[in-house]
C-alpha cells in the first residue's frame, strides 16, 4: 500500500521520517531532541505543519518514584492504553471539557513514557490554522499554536480520529518529520499547569521563540 492508496500525500521535499528507535528511550531524553522537529497533519486542504518549540516529558510508572503528574501513574486504563503501547504513537486526550491535547509515546511497550506537545511555530498551512482557530489571518503565530489545546485546534486534531495513530507510518495522516533544522538554544524548566511533581525540570522549549506558551497559575 502506498501513500496515494490511503489518501495521504507525500510530504514536502526535505522532510524526513524519524526512525522508531529515536522514541524507544526515556521521555526526558527524547523531549529536548524532539524540539525543532515538525508535527504535520494531512487534511483535505493539504499538509498543516508546525515546528515543535515546547514540550513536557511525563515519566512512566516504572520510574522510582513514579510521576504523579502522568496519566499513566495509576496503571493502564481504557483512556491511557495508548501510552502503554508502542513508541512513536499519538496519545490524544480531552481536558477541561473543551480542549484536546496531543502527546507522543516513548520507551518500549509497557513503560508508558510520554511527551506532551505544548507549542508549535506554524510552518505550513497557516491560513487554515487561523481559520480552524476562528482568528483573522493577521493574528500572531502565538495566538494560533502557543498552547497544547490551541495547537490541536489549529491542526484539527481530536481524540476520536487521531488517538493511537502511528506518527511514523507513511500511511498515517498525522506524522512527525525531521527537516534537519536545529534549535539555537534550549531552555529547561519545571512543568506548568499541573499540581503534582511541579518541581521536576521536565519542560523543554526553544529559547526566545515567540510561539512558546506562557505559564499560568494553577
Amino acid at each position: 500500500m502506498n501513500q496515494e492508496d490511503t489518501g495521504v500525500a507525500s510530504p514536502p521535499k526535505g522532510w524526513h521520517p524519524i526512525p522508531r528507535p529515536f522514541f524507544e528511550r526515556p521521555p526526558e531524553i527524547v523531549a529536548p531532541q524532539l524540539l525543532g522537529k515538525l508535527l504535520a497533519h494531512h487534511t483535505q486542504q493539504g499538509w498543516l505543519a508546525g515546528r515543535i518549540v515546547e514540550l513536557e516529558a511525563y515519566l512512566g510508572p516504572h520510574n522510582d518514584p513514579p510521576d504523579p503528574a502522568s496519566h499513566s501513574f495509576r496503571g493502564p486504563t481504557p483512556r491511557n492504553a495508548v501510552m502503554f503501547g508502542a513508541p512513536g504513537h499519538a496519545y490524544v486526550y480531552f481536558i477541561y471539557g473543551m480542549y484536546f491535547c496531543m502527546n507522543v509515546t516513548c520507551e518500549p511497550p509497557g513503560k508508558a513514557g510520554c511527551i506532551l506537545v505544548r507549542a508549535l511555530e506554524p510552518v505550513l498551512g497557516r491560513d487554515t490554522m487561523a481559520h480552524n482557530r476562528d482568528l483573522p489571518l493577521t493574528a500572531p503565530d502565538r495566538k494560533l499554536t502557543a498552547g497544547p489545546g490551541l495547537l490541536c485546534q489549529a491542526l484539527g486534531l481530536n481524540r476520536p480520529h487521531h488517538n493511537g495513530l502511528d506518527l511514523l507510518s507513511p500511511q498515517s495522516p498525522l506524522r512527525l518529520f525531521n527537516d534537519d533544522w536545529a534549535p539555537p538554544e534550549i531552555k529547561v524548566t519545571p512543568r506548568i499547569g499541573i499540581r503534582n511533581a511541579v518541581d521536576l525540570p521536565l519542560r523543554f522549549h526553544i529559547a526566545n521563540n515567540p510561539s512558546v506558551s506562557r505559564a499560568r497559575r494553577v
